[in-house]
């Protein structure tokens, strides 16, 4: 198979029909061997019921329902799994992205030989103050941050190669950091292409300033992990051993004086720098355990049930 064209959604039945009909059409004109996956992420509008129509229509339609909603990046990860293309091209369903560039994209893939191409929306029909500037600057901070050079981290519109998303995690709201996860991952072939951006037609954006919020938190997530995810005694342990130092100098400092230089001079406890000591032996302890069971955790598989799915088509 050619291609899987993974679309999480929430809540677009008005678009769903267009955008299906939009894709057969680009598939059909270039020959293309596809499948559709919509991953509805818990809608509560007839979303579900227009994929299953489309299903019906369509033997390469196919869909997989969440329980309630769980988030994009939980939405791309059952996707994922499910993917059979040689290229897997992931796209919003709200027909801001253009199912025109799906060609190009596949061809960057297949003959440019890269593992990961990325949309730049260079011109965008959004909202400025809501999301054209804070979009700037997270991604200013995502570049210095991750050392990928791409102008447009979140855009939805972005082609891998199958072994790509076949061997990277996206969880929590990660979805913004697929190209810094593939990088770590050792897939360091990575492009960008300027796609068409086009103002939403039906319904209402998802954006909200708490998911430009949570998009930062997860930008320290993601460099922490990077960096390290696979040893975390390296900076835990480092800090601990260093507090646990200074706070023993300071001590050891405090006993020599009272037991040497002024006998006579007030109790150790009465001192400001004894307290200090302590308390940098104490945290110390405490950073050098944190370390410690984090590796523990690492070495532990963590089996938790991530999503819960309704229906599969």
């Amino acid at each position: 198979m050619n291609l899987s064209l993974v679309i999480p959604l929430l809540n677009e039945q008005e678009s769903l029909p267009e955008l299906h009909n939009w894709i057969v059409k680009v598939m059909d004109t270039h020959n293309f061997s596809y499948e559709i996956l919509f991953i509805d992420d818990g809608s509560t509008d007839a979303s579900w019921q227009t994929i299953t129509a489309l299903s019906d229509k369509n033997p390469n339609v196919k869909g997989i329902r969440f329980l309630r909603n769980y988030g994009k990046s939980q939405a791309l990860h059952a996707g994922f799994n499910k993917a059979q293309g040689d290229v897997v091209i992931t796209m919003d369903a709200d027909l801001q992205d253009s199912p025109d560039e799906i060609p190009e994209l596949y061809r960057l893939i297949m003959n440019d030989n890269y593992d990961l191409v990325s949309g730049w929306k260079k011109k965008r029909y959004d909202s400025v103050m809501m999301k054209n500037i804070p979009s700037k600057l997270f991604n200013w901070a995502a570049r210095k941050t991750s050392g990928v050079t791409l102008n447009d981290f979140n855009c939805g519109l972005k082609a891998y190669k199958n072994i790509v998303i076949k061997n990277i995690e996206v969880s929590g709201e990660m979805h913004r950091y697929i190209p810094v996860l593939a990088k770590n991952a050792g897939f360091g072939n990575i492009g960008e292409k300027v796609v068409i951006h086009q103002a939403r037609k039906y319904g209402s954006s998802k954006f909200g300033m708490s998911r430009f919020v949570n998009g930062f938190l997860d930008l320290i997530t993601i460099w922490f992990i990077s960096t390290f995810g696979k040893r975390p005694m390296h900076l835990f342990g480092l800090l601990g051993t260093m507090m646990f130092v200074i706070g023993f100098l300071f001590a050891l400092y405090l006993g020599i004086d009272k037991l040497f230089i002024h006998k006579t001079s007030r109790l150790i406890t009465s001192r400001p720098q004894f307290y200090l000591s302590i308390t940098a032996m104490i945290i110390g302890t405490q950073l050098f355990l944190a370390g410690f069971l984090g590796e523990i955790i690492l070495r532990t598989k963590n089996n938790e049930e991530r999503y819960k799915i309704s229906e599969v088509l």
